[in-house]
């Protein structure tokens, strides 16, 4: 296993400074992870450093609480794309999937997925799973897969649950297998990382993805 291909090596604290983005897209290039993932600010710097490598330049839309508007979303996307950012993880709406309007979240995903496609960007959808009932991440899979997004996301890592093999093994079960599942939220260790891969997961969104090769060395 080529666990650092899996990680989306991650910064998205509100204090995030230029030297945090040097720091995570130098350790990226350096142990060719597949993704960062920056705050939308970064998003050009973040190009500039990782440069013409394999790592990929990752951002967030609707971040962290997914609650605001579509054409916010349809706008944060638009700029994400423009700054040339290869894939958006865009929170889905936590409030329409709590109160089960799946009418809305169907309008805000088909409204996202054109501009998406016609760019060739990767949109991963981060669905919340720590704090939504099995049947709400069943219908969520069902919806998102429906739409062919590229993944379905466990977490933001700023609810109080990230994510769980549970949760990726159910995830994996609803998803058709050319859906992939990111594993984000509370992995900081090498051994966790290996179950949520083992469970189904195909990307890992980590902040302490170094210290996790080195434990995968060892």
């Amino acid at each position: 296993m080529r666990l650092n291909r899996y990680i989306d090596h991650t910064v998205l604290k509100p204090a995030t400074t230029l030297e945090d983005i040097k720091t995570l897209c130098m350790e990226a290039v350096e142990y060719d992870f597949a993704a960062v993932c920056v705050p939308p600010p970064f998003v050009k710097l973040a190009k500039t450093f990782v440069g013409s490598t394999n790592t990929k330049v990752a951002t967030v839309t609707g971040f962290p609480f997914g609650y605001s508007a579509i054409e916010a979303k349809v706008a944060e996307s638009v700029l994400a794309i423009i700054d040339e950012a290869d894939e958006l993880d865009m929170v889905a709406n936590i409030i329409a999937i709590r109160n089960k309007d799946w009418a809305y979240l169907e309008k805000e995903i088909a409204t996202i997925m054109p501009i998406i496609r016609n760019k060739q960007r990767v949109i991963k959808v981060i669905i919340e799973s720590g704090i939504l009932l099995e049947e709400e991440i069943i219908k969520c899979c069902e919806l998102y897969a429906r739409f062919g997004v590229d993944f379905v996301k466990t977490s933001t890592g700023y609810a109080e649950k990230g994510a769980t093999v549970e949760a990726v093994q159910l995830m994996r079960k609803h998803l058709p297998a050319n859906i992939g599942i990111k594993a984000s939220g509370g992995i900081r260790t090498f051994a966790f990382a290996k179950e949520l891969i083992a469970a189904g997961a195909t990307r890992i969104g980590a902040s302490a993805s170094v210290q996790l090769m080195k434990e995968a060395s060892l």
